[in-house]
């Protein structure tokens, strides 16, 4: 339990954008608000935190927001904050605003930062927002939704192209080291090859091999998703049409997937989210991040978030492979 009753707290945005952060701030502020809270919004992460870029927020401060992406606290990266010394001063500057419940809004970097926060006495929850669903934790990260939706809608744009010219295509989606954005879009897309850090063996024939059976069972393109983790698809679509003789463009989706207006789901998940990190710390409830497993909305401690593995869904991995490569089986 804390051993004060929260008076103010922070929320701050950290490490990558993500569409849906916006409804997660505008929550974090009413609900503080609703709840007797005093409301401090903190511009760049913890680098702003570091420059004391503190303003009082308001319920105005965020109407017309949750329709909108990217984040209106903005974010950063902070390598002071790494270092003792940053954390140290980072939860001195809290102290002197009078933060002591902050809710930081990013991914395990961000939570790292948070954990380093609660130790030092300021009450810290983690809201997950990252278009890579790569937090262990949970099953659902604000953002990932509305940026596989992005991609996937691009991706249908390539293979009209690419159906028009007989080419095969490589796209490459974000995700960093990890594939589930790209395994998303083999599914919905129905991409003939999908290839994902989790389980790419790196065997670039067999990727031959499927396209000219592909070309021979009369299919007039070959789509390839690539993920991030990856990476390379401009070198492996040289490879790709040298060894086949076929047509192959690169295309790299990029930072368009981090855009746009977040979806229903986006909005609604990262506002239940934001509001309940509010009642955490009003709770008394410190170094917790927020997450959503089975339909249900909860909380686990953060050091236990952080040891978490997290590995694609074999059975997804299965159906995703069983649902392409239909011209090599009867």
């Amino acid at each position: 339990m804390a051993e004060k009753q929260i008076k103010t707290i922070g929320v701050l945005t950290s490490g990558g954008d993500a569409p849906g952060m916006n409804a997660a701030i505008r929550a974090v502020v009413r609900r503080g608000l609703s709840s007797g809270l005093n409301v401090k919004g903190i511009y760049k992460g913890y680098n702003g935190l570091l420059n004391e870029e503190i303003v009082d927020m308001t319920a105005r401060d965020v109407s017309d927001t949750i329709e909108r992406g990217g984040t209106i606290l903005y974010t950063a990266r902070c390598a002071e904050f790494r270092t003792p010394e940053g954390q140290q001063r980072g939860a001195e500057i809290c102290k002197k605003h009078g933060i002591d419940g902050l809710v930081v809004i990013g991914g395990d970097g961000s939570f790292a930062g948070a954990q380093k926060l609660a130790n030092l006495g300021i009450n810290t929850i983690g809201v997950p927002g990252t278009i890579d669903l790569d937090i262990a934790c949970t099953e659902y990260t604000i953002g990932f939704d509305t940026a596989v939706n992005t991609a996937m809608e691009a991706i249908d744009k390539v293979r009209d192209t690419s159906t028009s010219h007989e080419r095969c295509s490589i796209i490459e989606v974000m995700g960093r080291n990890a594939g589930y954005l790209a395994m998303w879009c083999g599914i919905a897309n129905g991409a003939e090859d999908v290839l994902i850090p989790e389980k790419y063996d790196y065997d670039e024939q067999k990727l031959i091999n499927n396209i000219i059976a592909s070309r021979k069972a009369g299919k007039k393109h070959h789509i390839i998703v690539n993920a991030e983790g990856i990476g390379h698809s401009e070198a492996m679509a040289r490879r790709i049409e040298a060894a086949t003789g076929i047509e192959t463009r690169a295309t790299i989706l990029g930072h368009m997937q981090r855009g746009g207006n977040p979806t229903c789901k986006d909005r609604v998940y990262a506002s239940m989210m934001g509001a309940l990190a509010v009642d955490l710390l009003v709770a008394g409830k410190s170094c917790r991040v927020v997450g959503y497993r089975h339909g249900e909305f909860m909380d686990f401690d953060i050091n236990e978030a952080l040891a978490m593995q997290k590995d694609v869904s074999p059975y997804m991995w299965e159906v995703c492979n069983s649902l392409s490569h239909n011209y090599n089986k009867k």
